[in-house]
């Protein structure tokens, strides 16, 4: 119950009309302004800056302070002493499972990772170039086809059902897209791997030769799966909840998140990290300071990609925990000189010190790193999106779940009209 108001005057209007205030368990107090509607006033907010669009208790940010936590839990306790599964389980639930129920929840995604044998045939109606996101999202949207049998939303049973099956079933499908583009055999999951080394197996095994995982990019992997979980009302997040909102079913609503991903603005800022990288080449202290001054001439179109967030305006809590991971990786191909990584690390001594950077609070963020860590695995660029996918899947069911578990209405945004009011056809 809010227990406070907040009055709006508007010129105009003859009375002033009193607008609930709601305080939540953290961040900025919120005030309730669906009573406008019927006194017919709309608030204008492009780009949803400053609207809370739902109530959740799943991720918090504090944009200012360099804060995110999965239920309370700091990502960086999370990423350094859980696993993702562990994480999957946290984020739909809501706590932490004890040892039994996480060996039944990881048992039983470990025997939802196949996929149905006939979906093997929607991967040829693909050409054999075709980015691997765009085959990722319409397989995905193609699976109710095949799993209709709990997809009775309003049942948390049928619900939770799907959200096994989606977490499972993503990894399979993610390195099936990549087989496939590669012109390489589909390969089958394994009961005795964990999540992440599941997937590093069906990426690169192959039967002419025997894969061997190497733990620590099998630990690698698990962090970047972490590190992407979930990050609050994002764009994807909030298109799977507002196809959600329709009743549509849990595969066509992740396939609307994989969609929404895929822009560069959102899911593909660590491949633009990389280009960034290549495009500045060489590695001498005066080549990455012509690229700093560059950055900082308002007419020179060229941008530093990884530095600063929209929501950040701290230090990103995942791009510590991620350039750690991205220096145990590279120490384990003896790469610890790569050319990349010293750009890198130059540029984030830079902007950490150039006042420049320092006053816009332009820190690096989790894509920062990510990009370099993958590229060392041998994960092709066009398969980073994918795999940023493959993470955001437990996020997206779990907003998904925790919409469909309480009440809600079909989101139906307003607008601001600008164009003609009426007007007669001409008469012929």
């Amino acid at each position: 119950m809010a227990d406070r108001k907040a009055t709006l005057t508007v010129e105009g209007l003859e009375k002033s009309i009193e607008l609930p205030v709601y305080s939540g368990a953290a961040g900025p107090d919120v005030i309730d302004v669906r009573g406008l509607g019927a006194e017919g006033l709309f608030t204008y907010d492009p780009g949803f800056m400053a609207t809370s669009s739902c109530q959740s208790a799943i991720t918090y940010i504090d944009g200012g302070q360099g804060v995110l936590l999965h239920r309370g839990y700091p990502i960086d306790q999370l990423a350094k002493q859980s696993d993702f599964v562990e994480l999957c389980y946290l984020l739909l639930f809501g706590e932490l499972p004890d040892k039994a129920q996480y060996d039944e929840f990881a048992g039983r995604i470990t025997h939802h990772t196949m996929v149905h044998e006939q979906l093997a045939n929607f991967f040829k109606g693909f050409r054999r170039d075709a980015h691997p996101m765009s085959i990722l999202c319409g397989v995905v949207g193609g699976l109710a086809a095949f799993y209709h049998d709990h997809l009775d939303i309003t049942k948390q049973e049928d619900r939770e059902i799907s959200a096994i099956r989606l977490i499972a079933k993503m990894p399979t499908i993610a390195a099936m897209s990549h087989k496939y583009n590669v012109g390489q055999p589909f390969v089958y999951p394994r009961n005795d791997l964990n999540y992440a080394e599941n997937f590093l197996y069906m990426m690169f095994s192959n039967p002419c030769e025997n894969y061997e995982i190497n733990p620590v990019f099998a630990k690698a992997m698990d962090r970047i799966f972490m590190l992407h979980a979930d990050h609050e009302q994002n764009a994807s997040t909030s298109t799977v909840r507002l196809a959600g909102s329709t009743g549509a079913n849990p595969f066509a609503c992740i396939s609307a998140g994989i969609a929404a991903l895929w822009g560069p603005a959102h899911g593909g800022a660590n491949e633009a990290v990389l280009n960034m990288l290549d495009e500045i080449g060489d590695d001498s202290e005066e080549n990455i300071q012509r690229f700093i001054d560059k950055a900082k001439d308002k007419n020179d179109p060229f941008k530093l990609m990884g530095f600063g967030h929209r929501v950040y305006r701290n230090f990103d809590p995942r791009a510590k925990v991620m350039k750690e991971t991205c220096d145990e990786v590279l120490a384990q191909l003896g790469k610890a000189d790569d050319p990349q990584l010293k750009i890198a690390k130059r540029l984030e001594q830079i902007a950490l010190e150039d006042e420049y950077f320092v006053e816009r609070k332009l820190y690096p963020n989790v894509d920062f790193y990510s990009g370099i860590i993958l590229k060392a695995m041998g994960i092709p660029t066009n398969m980073f999106t994918v795999i940023f996918a493959v993470s955001r899947t437990i996020g997206w069911i779990s907003h998904w779940h925790e919409m469909l578990s309480d009440s809600y209405k079909i989101s139906r945004p307003r607008q601001l009209y600008t164009g003609h009011t009426q007007r007669d056809y001409p008469a012929k």
